[in-house]
């Protein structure tokens, strides 16, 4: 799947699916959130837990939204 048709599932998804704009907000929000920790010159030890918490969820908020888009395709008869 090329970059355009995956930018075209994501927003369709985010035009159509209340759960997918919904992690898609959280993904952004924790993605400014690490943003501002990044632009530290130093953080200190629960700076760093948090760093490490927002990543994963992060991650963890890109694996649910690939899921979404996947059955999205497939149920739309576009290839992954």
């Amino acid at each position: 799947m090329s970059a355009a048709e995956a930018q075209e599932v994501k927003n369709a998804l985010l035009q159509s699916d209340e759960h997918y704009r919904q992690l898609a907000s959280r993904h952004h929000e924790l993605d400014t959130r690490l943003h501002e920790l990044s632009e530290k010159h130093y953080l200190n030890a629960t700076e760093q837990i948090e760093e490490v918490t927002l990543k994963k969820r992060k991650l963890a908020l890109k694996d649910q939204m690939e899921e979404i888009a996947r059955q999205f395709r497939t149920s739309n008869g576009r290839a992954s």
